[in-house]
């Protein structure tokens, strides 16, 4: 998420459109989408802390990398290191709390773990924005870097051996795909994620030049998003384990009301916060409500479905970045903007016909009771 707030900043380092820096956005993403099945496949006899400590190592390398590129195809490819990262790390870290916590504890954990997603913005993005204005861009990502270095020091230091207890195969992925559930599960995700990063990607040149927030407010806006993403968050996860389609359409409802209104009330401070702190609500629910449909509809794999999670999730990502990016780039940041809320409102309609039974898709409580 780290480049979000920096994308002005380093499209002028290297003479690229804003929209073309978005491609650190979308490489990524495209290959988070790749690396999941394939790395949890190779390696789902290996010790899941081992491996989670070679995604950080990877992660720090690759932000020390693009503290020192001297060209954009350097940045590009310390991003598609990230990428392998992403894939890697959140098809295996998504799937551990039922080993490291009681039954009973396992979706609230999951919540705790999937906490991380709003906290990149809350923290990540508005440190790394400040770091940026303050030092430049070069020494945000270094300070990443050594940041995720310690990570992984207290990763090895407090986190218990976490041996891979059912190695996921590619027949298991294939066959979750031919469940309803799953289909339902991705067509949401698809959706909703699209719309988000479509415009979140490019959020910061909106406020900049509609809002027109200086360099120094940016970061105050940014964690206000945040800050809003946590608390949706555990929001969602509190609810989704007994209204699932609800929570999850209520999410993507929210952010279509905030992305389209943006470019009528975001003129003013006022009204970009009060759509900022709507809209970092719903994404906060989104992660953790995507995940319990997949994992729900599979309860027998979970890796499995956290591998279908991260793959659909992260090229899903990709594609809204880029697509967002092409749209920045012929248009404005407002166009941006209404394209996604439009996208986001599509799910909401996938959510309602699903609901009224206009198609013969199973009801939550009989696709996500965890019956065979």
């Amino acid at each position: 998420m780290l480049p979000i707030g920096l994308l002005t900043s380093i499209g002028s380092s290297f003479t690229v459109s804003e929209g073309m820096a978005g491609l650190m956005m979308t490489m990524p993403g495209l290959l988070a989408a790749v690396s999941a099945p394939v790395v949890t496949v190779v390696t789902g006899h290996v010790d899941r802390r081992v491996m989670l400590g070679v995604f950080l190592l990877l992660l720090s390398s690759a932000n020390f990398l693009a503290a020192v590129a001297s060209s954009y195809p350097l940045v590009l490819i310390s991003r598609v290191m990230v990428g392998v990262t992403i894939g890697g790390f959140w098809s295996i870290g998504a799937g551990l709390a039922r080993q490291l916590v009681p039954a009973e504890s396992v979706g609230r954990a999951t919540s705790v773990i999937f906490s991380a997603v709003p906290l990149g913005s809350v923290l990540g993005v508005p440190l790394g924005t400040f770091i940026g204005d303050v030092a430049g861009w070069r020494t945000a990502f270094l300070a990443v870097g050594g940041f995720t270095l310690a990570v992984l020091v207290l990763l090895l230091a407090v986190v218990p051996p976490l041996p891979s207890d059912r190695a996921t195969r590619l027949d298991v992925l294939g066959g979750m795909l031919r469940s309803v559930g799953t289909r339902f599960a991705l067509l949401m995700t698809v959706l909703v994620v699209l719309a988000h990063f479509g415009t979140y990607t490019y959020v910061a040149p909106f406020l900049e030049q509609v809002t027109h927030v200086s360099s120094g407010a940016l970061t105050i806006y940014l964690l206000i998003y945040g800050a809003a993403g946590i608390a949706g968050n555990f929001l969602g996860g509190s609810a989704v384990g007994r209204y699932p389609r609800s929570t999850f359409a209520a999410a993507a409802a929210m952010i279509a009301a905030a992305t389209l209104l943006l470019p009528v009330l975001g003129r003013s401070d006022a009204g970009a916060v009060v759509l900022l702190v709507v809209w970092g609500v719903a994404y906060g629910a989104v992660p953790v409500c995507s995940q319990t449909w997949f994992s729900k509809a599979a309860p027998d794999s979970p890796e499995a479905s956290s591998v279908l999670f991260t793959a659909s999730f992260q090229a899903t990502l990709s594609i809204g970045a880029l697509a967002g990016g092409a749209v920045l780039d012929r248009s404005s940041p407002s166009t941006v903007m209404a394209l996604g809320g439009l996208t986001a409102a599509l799910m909401v309609a996938v959510a309602w016909v699903h609901w009224a039974g206009r198609f013969a898709w199973p009801k939550p409580a009989e696709e996500l009771s965890g019956r065979p």
